[in-house]
């Protein structure tokens, strides 16, 4: 299998690290048959200009993506809310054109791709803390990773069935764990305070339920979080994406 690693704009510029992450435990997982590439012609997903209302500038960041993946048998994304935007949003700027169909079909999040396509079940390894699980709300309730807590479905859940067989690791029960953190892209800068408070209440929970490490498949929502812990003094909470856990935690194994 052929794949073409998405990197979204805010991992490549601020968080390398889950890039290459996803990268190792990809190839840990896929083994030889699975060929990884970064293809350099791909660009921003345009959800922010979509967001702000601007689908204009969106729609060519769409038709570039539309070419730039068009070879890959499958394109996998360490995050939740560019996954989405392709999959859920690209449609008023690519209906009708050839190969939407396929791209949108062969859009994988990072941990949807491991659980349903590689069929990783609970990898062996080791990862000695108390987990704090934050879903993300693309991943959440747009890709469908989890069952949510408003649904009326038997309860399942892709990121943590991942972490589930670690060794020493310990999950940590927030009383709301799959409320929006407040992050919301353009949200958090047009409605500042808001995104504040909220983040606030999301440190607050996961302080009352012990959370060592915070760990989420949307590094978004954890930019904005560890800001939150930051600013208010926390420097020992761990902020991790999901595939910098795997990476760890398996690297002896």
């Amino acid at each position: 299998m052929r794949v073409g690693l998405f990197i979204p704009c805010y991992v490549d510029q601020f968080y390398p690290r889950v890039g290459a992450a996803a990268v190792r435990v990809l190839r840990r997982f896929g083994g030889p048959d699975l060929t990884l590439e970064y293809p350099e012609g791909q660009v921003c997903c345009g959800q922010p200009m979509a967001n702000a209302g601007l689908p204009h500038e969106s729609k060519p960041l769409a038709e570039t993506n539309l070419r730039t993946f068009a070879e890959f048998d499958a394109v996998v994304c360490p995050s939740g809310s560019c996954t989405s935007m392709v999959r859920n949003h690209y449609g008023p700027f690519l209906e009708g054109q050839p190969g939407f169909e396929e791209l949108k079909a062969k859009t994988y999040e990072f941990c949807e791709f491991l659980t349903d396509v590689l069929k990783v079940g609970s990898p062996s390894g080791r990862f000695p803390h108390k987990v704090g699980l934050h879903p993300g709300c693309h991943g959440l309730r747009e890709l469908r990773l989890g069952s949510g807590s408003e649904r009326n479905v038997e309860p399942f859940d892709k990121v943590k069935s991942l972490l589930t067989g670690l060794e020493g690791l310990t999950f940590s029960e927030p009383a709301r764990p799959d409320e929006c953190c407040g992050f919301g892209g353009t949200f958090a800068v047009n409605e500042e305070a808001v995104s504040v408070m909220m983040g606030q209440d999301k440190i607050a929970d996961h302080k009352q339920a012990g959370t060592e490490a915070l760990v989420s498949p949307d590094m978004s929502c954890l930019m904005h979080l560890e800001g939150v812990l930051r600013r208010g003094g926390d420097k020992q909470t761990r902020v991790l994406h999901v595939a910098e856990v795997l990476e760890e935690a398996t690297r002896e194994t």
